[in-house]
């Protein structure tokens, strides 16, 4: 992620918008990772969306939370403050961690683009194991 080049506004975008950036930012960041992947277009694709959703943002953001700093839990807790409750079929709870964890994405892309890719990275080692792995 750290060769796309970040814009910074002129002036702070609103929660609502660095939630949208961010998850932005954590889609591409996650079509990068599987587009290596020999596999149909149509399998990549399932695997992004089950990456993108709400419960697994909020499983990565469990996974980052002892490296976040106080001001990107503040970030977190902003953007899960505005998240409002979410799409009828989903869990309220994990809704909120995804938005907070999509806020302190885009905050990070346009912010502090070495922190987002630190970040990004030590998801990709400490990856959970899929759940037909498990024993």
């Amino acid at each position: 992620m750290a060769s796309v080049p970040a814009q910074v506004p002129a002036t702070p975008l609103p929660t609502a918008q660095l939630a949208w950036l961010g998850d932005a930012v954590w889609e591409l960041h996650q079509r990068l990772r599987h587009c290596r992947l020999p596999a149909r277009a149509a399998d990549l694709h399932l695997a992004v969306v089950a990456e993108v959703q709400a419960e697994a943002q909020a499983e990565a953001l469990r996974r980052l939370d002892p490296l976040l700093s106080e001001a990107e839990r503040r970030l977190v807790l902003r953007g899960r403050n505005q998240a409002g409750r979410g799409p009828r079929r989903g869990a309220p709870r994990a809704y909120g961690q995804a938005t907070g964890f999509e806020t302190m994405l885009g905050w990070l892309f346009l912010q502090d683009p070495r922190r987002l890719a630190e970040l990004l990275d030590h998801l990709e080692k400490t990856e959970p194991c899929p759940p037909s792995a498990s024993p």
